[in-house]
């Protein structure tokens, strides 16, 4: 009968294999500690996007007001659109089909003028003729979605006022595009909800208010990394005594042998 794997094995760490593989170690364990600790935020955002979105809608806040709590926030407004200054936010697709996004002006009772972003129209519907129907006139009631001016990331091209062509929302620049003062123009713009539009076009609805939410994997993954390589590092160092001699021959020169010069 042949003796149990572990028969006649010894636990001998070495100093240096042992410092190494802890210092690793402690490195993959506080790498899977902050993922733990970027999922509770990522889960409280998505809970605080949740809420502000499907909550009743307020109204337009008022100039001066706190803009804290207000992105992503379910709103409604009374007011006209601007058609004739509408701008072109490009690069925007929706079920994999080029296109833009309409911005418009939306003049409201206050004297104010939000920008709304309509939604989404393909690239043949550009010409605001092609859909006739959706530029409606008169005062309407709308609600969405209130975003906050963000920051323009590097991956996003510059846009191109001349040309009309936005590829990020720029508050400011937009507000000068139409002609008006950074006073005249709410410090944030609305995203329109779905209510679908005459004609049916601009879609709206097009708020993204999901968040891409990996970090549970990836702690798993760090986590799983520290488990593999403790284990790697018990088993290195649990030998029986003929293998730990083994190796100390393998490499120690024979002896007798003079280094080669």
């Amino acid at each position: 009968m042949s003796e149990p794997f572990y028969a006649g094995r010894l636990f001998r760490p070495k100093p240096g294999a042992t410092v190494a593989a802890g210092i690793v170690f402690v490195i993959l364990v506080a790498l899977g500690v902050w993922q733990l600790q970027r999922l509770a935020w990522k889960e409280g955002l998505i809970a605080e996007r949740h809420e502000r979105s499907t909550a009743e809608a307020i109204d337009i806040p008022g100039p001066g007001g706190d803009l804290a709590g207000l992105d992503f926030r379910h709103a409604k407004a009374l007011g006209r659109f601007d058609h004739a200054h509408e701008m072109y936010l490009a690069a925007r697709s929706m079920n994999g089909n080029p296109g833009y996004h309409v911005v418009t002006p939306f003049k409201l009772d206050d004297g104010r003028t939000l920008l709304v972003d309509r939604g989404w129209i393909p690239l043949e519907r550009k010409d605001p003729a092609k859909r006739a129907e959706g530029q409606v006139e008169g005062e309407i009631a709308i609600d969405g979605l209130l975003r906050l001016q963000r920051a323009k990331t590097w991956l996003e091209p510059d846009n191109q006022p001349k040309d009309n062509l936005w590829f990020w929302v720029d508050l400011p620049a937009m507000t000068a595009y139409v002609g008006l003062g950074p006073d005249q123009v709410a410090p944030f713009f609305l995203e329109a909800g779905p209510a679908p539009n005459p004609g049916g076009f601009p879609i709206g609805g097009q708020s993204r208010t999901e968040l891409p939410n990996d970090h549970l994997q990836y702690a798993i993954t760090w986590f799983s990394f520290a488990v593999i390589l403790a284990v790697i590092w018990f088993l290195y160092h649990w030998k029986k005594p003929e293998e730990e001699n083994a190796g100390r021959s393998a490499a120690s020169p024979p002896a007798g042998s003079r280094p080669a010069r």
